[in-house]
C-alpha cells in the first residue's frame, strides 16, 4: 500500500483487501471509510465473513515460526526503518481516516518506530532463569531452568480508533518478538493503517503467516475474534463495556484487556501553576482528548484554584484547531460527529448541575472545540464516567485527603498526575492513588513504549502493556531440571 499512498494527496480513495497470510482477501461487502472532517471518501475494507476468520486462524495456528532472535529483531528493525522514512504519508493516512492532526499523527508514527526499537531489542534478551536445587534440607543436586515458548495457538487482537497505528503496533511487536502469530481486527472506523503496518512488516522480511489482519463489522465477526479454538490469547485495547463483554465471552482463554480510564491531574497548592496549566492543556487536547490516558478531570486545590483557572483559560484559547492537514493546527476533530455530540451532551449536563462554562463547547460535525468548566460537581455525567474527548473540568478541593477522596471516586484506575513538590504529598499520593500509574510533574500518559502500562479497576484486566510486560504475556514458561554435581 505504501506506492498507493500519494493517491490521498489527489483526493483518491484507497480500496484495500484484508491480509489473510500476506494474501488479498476480499469480499463485495465493503465499509467506506470517511474523512471525519470533510467527509470525503479516504477508501474502503471487506466485510469479512465468518468463515474468513476461521481460515485466518487455522493458517496462524498451524504455522511454526523458523525465525531466530536475530532474525525476528532484524525484521522489527527493518520496519521501524520504513516507517520512518515513509513517516510523513503515513501520517497523511491516519490524519485522513482518523482526523488527527498533523502533529498528532506524525507523532503516532514516531511512536510506532520506538516501538518496534524496543521490541527489537528485546526480542535479542535471554528470557531464561536457573534455580539451584540445594537450598532446602532436603534438597538435591541439580538445577532447574526455564525458558520462554511461543503460545501453541494464535493470539487474537482487536484495536480501537484512536492511535490506528501505535496501537496495532503494541500488539504485533511483542508477537514477532517471542515468534507468535497474531490475527488482528483493527476497528472499521480506522482499518487502513492497520493495513499499511501488514505491508511493511511482509516487505522488512516477516513470513505472513505471523500476521493476518482482518476486516469488517464486529456485531457479525467480533465473537470468533474471541472463541475459535484455535485463539490461545485475546488482546483487546477499548471502551470499559466491551471489554466486560469479551471477559465473559472469551471463557478460559488467556485475556489482556487494557481498557479506559477516568486521569485526574492533581495541583496541590504548592505546585508552579504555569507548569501545572501547560500539563493540563497538553494532556487534554493531545489527539484531541481521544486517549485513555488523557487529563479528564483536573482536582485543583481551593486556594490556587482560581489563578490555575485563569492560567488554563489562556492556553485553551491559544490552541489552533479546525483542518487536520493544516501543519499548524494543534488540534484536529474528534472520531466522528456522534461522539462530538455526545460531549456537548455531557458539557451542558455538567452546566445544569452547576458547573460553569469558561470557553469552548462548539460543535460542528466532528469538530469539537477545546472546553473548560469550572466549578464541576464530582458526581456529574462529565466526570463521573469517562469524557473521551478535548474536555478539562476543574473540580476544586479542599486538601490533599480530599483530592485523594476525588481521583479515587470513579471505577477507573489507570495513570495520574500530580502537580507538587513536597515530598510528603508525592509519598501519600504513590500510596493511596488507586491508579495504575502515577507522574509527577507530568502528564498522566507519560511512558515509554518499553515501560509497564496499565491499570486497575475498570481500567484493566490481566498483563499490563507495554513491550516487556506483553512479551512477557505472549509466552508459556517451560521448565526442566538436570542433574549437577
Amino acid at each position: 500500500m505504501l506506492t498507493e499512498l500519494s493517491k490521498l494527496k489527489q483526493g483518491e480513495p484507497l480500496h484495500q483487501d484484508m491480509r489473510i497470510a500476506g494474501k488479498l482477501v476480499g469480499n463485495p461487502r465493503r465499509i467506506e471509510i470517511r474523512n471525519p472532517f470533510n467527509g470525503a471518501l479516504v477508501g474502503s475494507v471487506p466485510k469479512a465473513t465468518v468463515e474468513d476468520i476461521r481460515h485466518a486462524f487455522q493458517v496462524a495456528c498451524a504455522f511454526r515460526s523458523p525465525l531466530t532472535r536475530y532474525e525476528r529483531s532484524r525484521i522489527m528493525l527493518r520496519t521501524s526503518e520504513l516507517l520512518r522514512t515513509n513517516t510523513d504519508a503515513i501520517s497523511d493516512l491516519i490524519t485522513a481516516e482518523a482526523g488527527l492532526c498533523k502533529k498528532d499523527s506524525l507523532y503516532e508514527v514516531g511512536r510506532a518506530c520506538d516501538v518496534f526499537v524496543f521490541a527489537a531489542n528485546q526480542a535479542l534478551v535471554d528470557d531464561g532463569q536457573v534455580f539451584s536445587c540445594d537450598l532446602t534440607p532436603h534438597g538435591k543436586q541439580r538445577k532447574v531452568y526455564t525458558l520462554k515458548e511461543p503460545l501453541l495457538g494464535a493470539i487474537s487482537a482487536i484495536t480501537p480508533f484512536n492511535h490506528p497505528l501505535n496501537q496495532v503496533a503494541h500488539k504485533v511487536a511483542p508477537s514477532i518478538a517471542t515468534n507468535n502469530r497474531m490475527v488482528l481486527k483493527p476497528t472499521e472506523k480506522t482499518p487502513l493503517s492497520a493495513l499499511l503496518l501488514a505491508d511493511i512488516l511482509y516487505e522488512a522480511g516477516l513470513p505472513p503467516e505471523m500476521f493476518s489482519v482482518v476486516t469488517g463489522d464486529p456485531g457479525e465477526i467480533a465473537d470468533e475474534m474471541l472463541t475459535n479454538p484455535d485463539v490461545d490469547l485475546v488482546t483487546f485495547t477499548g471502551g470499559v463495556p466491551i471489554g466486560k463483554y469479551i471477559a465473559g465471552k472469551a471463557v478460559y482463554k488467556r485475556q489482556i484487556l487494557e481498557l479506559g480510564g477516568n486521569d485526574p491531574i492533581i495541583v496541590m497548592e504548592d505546585a508552579d501553576l504555569e507548569e501545572a496549566a501547560t500539563l493540563a492543556v497538553s494532556g487534554s487536547y493531545k489527539n484531541s482528548g481521544q486517549r485513555c490516558t488523557a487529563i479528564k478531570r483536573m482536582i485543583v486545590h481551593q486556594a490556587v484554584a482560581d489563578e490555575f483557572v485563569e492560567l488554563l483559560v489562556s492556553k485553551t484559547k491559544a490552541i489552533k484547531y479546525g483542518d487536520p492537514m493544516d501543519p499548524h493546527n494543534d488540534m484536529g476533530t474528534v472520531i466522528d460527529a456522534r461522539s462530538a455530540a455526545a460531549f456537548e451532551a455531557k458539557v451542558n449536563d455538567a452546566q445544569q448541575h452547576g458547573a460553569k462554562l469558561l470557553f469552548g463547547n462548539l460543535r460542528d460535525g466532528a469538530l469539537y472545540s477545546p472546553t473548560v468548566l469550572d466549578h464541576v460537581p464530582a458526581d456529574c455525567q462529565l466526570v463521573a464516567e469517562e469524557t473521551f474527548g478535548p474536555v478539562s473540568p476543574v473540580i476544586r478541593c479542599t486538601d490533599i485527603a480530599d483530592a485523594i477522596r476525588i481521583s479515587n471516586s470513579t471505577p477507573y484506575g489507570l495513570s495520574s498526575s500530580v502537580c507538587t513538590n513536597r515530598l510528603d504529598y508525592i509519598t501519600r499520593f504513590v500510596r493511596e492513588l488507586q491508579v495504575g500509574s502515577i507522574n509527577v510533574r507530568e502528564v498522566p500518559g507519560y511512558r515509554l513504549e518499553l515501560t509497564p502500562f496499565g491499570g486497575i479497576k475498570d481500567s484493566g484486566l490481566g498483563y499490563k502493556e507495554g513491550v516487556q510486560e506483553a512479551m512477557k504475556s505472549f509466552c508459556n514458561t517451560k521448565t526442566y531440571s538436570l542433574p549437577w554435581n
